[in-house]
């Protein structure tokens, strides 16, 4: 059965299903939702969209629904450049007699149905040598219909519309799309709208238009700044997750599909929420508590500004943070070369950091930390050992340190006293030998 939402109205009753697709699934609102998990209980359900909604991407995300991203364009497909700019007769003008001088088709989107005749009179006045036509979801059927029919075979130039537009249409002439009022629509309203161009082999051009008198909220500051940074191919998911900063993750467990979970805190409720997951799909559950090992030691180690795009630096922290080798720090770099060039020294440094707290916590080492001594001013490094833990003894203590002239392990508190080089520029690169030589030997 091949439908719109109507399928899941309660006087509808669907055979025996075995797999759902769910397409636009940015559409379908919480009760939609709960009515397809009534449909059947044990159905494959395959849904697809170029914008998810906040609170299904955060699922995904948590691993309680599988992601799948297409990020290949079809070939030939160019991205859409994209303007956000105050709207002004001059604007409207140069872009539409541009495509049109290409051989071109124009949408403008004015999202009001009640002013929306002034609108096409007004873009007569401005543009008298030009075929306008005019569609909104309060027009008849047979007239909307006839409409669409003769903007796509070429009876209309402009097309004035609503955001009734907004999904679906594939008419590869159409290759600029100027947007009223666009602090007034949301992240995936607009995404969807520049989707509606570019559908060919052709440039293409989105011009999203803000009044000059109205003074913009943060949250519309947010997605205009967002909808042209995000201009690439498959920009969708990106796009998606600053949505999902700016209005939040939703209650997966009510009917909010936007706002953070205010009782617990965002990050326990996600660790809540990983952990039970895990424990339903019979996957080892890691211990809440277990303790990080840290690390304080005389270098820089953080991203510089200007290495690479702000919203880049939270995503490589957390990654270089989650790695649990030295092969993922291996493989962040490898990364971070390839698309933003060579590392700068408090980067390498992170890096570093990261290799250390890797290998350390394979030790079961509980902190790294940089000692001097009082009397002789010597520098050393000092390492903690969880309770119950330690270097291995006698033979292979020997063996463990052989390469160090000094070491002093307290067997009380589980401290072990190394000298290193004194040198704090390769105090880093020498730890990580040292931890990296000893792995296997603990």
């Amino acid at each position: 059965m091949i439908g719109t939402h109507r399928l899941l109205q309660k006087d509808i009753r669907l055979p025996a299903l075995g797999l759902l697709v769910v397409d636009e699934e940015q559409r379908f609102g919480v009760e939609h939702k709960e009515r397809i998990k009534q449909v059947k209980t044990n159905v494959d359900i395959l849904t697809m969209t170029a914008t998810p909604i906040p609170r299904t991407l955060h699922m995904a995300m948590l691993g309680i629904r599988d992601l799948s991203v297409i990020n290949t364009p079809p070939e030939g497909r160019f991205p859409v450049q994209t303007y956000v700019m105050e709207l002004s007769d001059q604007l409207v003008v140069t872009a539409v007699r541009r495509e049109l001088d290409r051989g071109g088709q124009v949408y403008i989107i004015f999202n009001r149905v009640q002013g929306i005749e002034a609108q096409a009179s007004r873009l007569r006045r401005l543009l008298p040598e030009v075929s306008i036509g005019m569609v909104h979801g309060q027009m008849a059927d047979t007239l909307l219909e006839r409409t669409m029919l003769d903007f796509y075979e070429g009876r209309f130039q402009v097309l004035l519309s609503t955001t009734i537009i907004e999904n679906g249409l594939d008419i590869p002439n159409v290759n600029t799309v100027i947007v009223h009022d666009a602090d007034r629509l949301g992240l995936s309203q607009l995404y969807q709208l520049r989707g509606r161009v570019g559908r060919g082999r052709r440039l293409a051009y989105a011009y999203f238009t803000y009044r000059r008198d109205r003074a913009l909220t943060e949250k519309s500051q947010k997605r205009l700044s967002a909808i042209k940074e995000f201009t690439e191919l498959g920009a969708g998911y990106k796009l998606s997750l600053r949505d999902m900063e700016i209005r939040g993750t939703g209650n997966i467990l009510g009917p909010e599909q936007h706002g953070y979970i205010a009782a617990v805190g965002f990050d326990l409720y996600c660790q809540l929420l990983e952990q039970q997951v895990r424990q339903l799909a019979n996957e080892p559950v890691q211990e809440q508590g277990e303790p990080e090992v840290s690390i304080e030691l005389p270098v820089d180690a953080f991203i510089p500004s200007g290495y690479l795009p702000e919203q880049e630096k939270i995503y490589v922290y957390r990654r270089i943070k989650d790695a649990k080798s030295p092969a993922d720090i291996d493989d962040i770099q490898e990364e971070l070369v390839d698309r933003f060039g060579s590392l700068p020294l408090p980067l390498a440094g992170l890096l570093q950091v990261g290799r250390a707290r890797t290998l350390a916590s394979a030790l079961a080492i509980r902190s790294i930390s940089w000692n001097v001594e009082q009397l002789t001013g010597e520098e050393k490094v000092v390492l903690t050992f969880l309770p119950g833990k330690g270097p291995p003894r006698d033979d292979l203590q020997r063996a463990w340190l052989r390469e160090r002239g000094k070491f002093d392990f307290r067997e009380a508190n589980r401290i072990l006293t190394v000298s290193l080089s004194t040198d704090k520029a390769n105090v880093l690169a020498e730890l990580v030998a040292l931890l990296s030589n000893n792995e296997n030997c603990h």
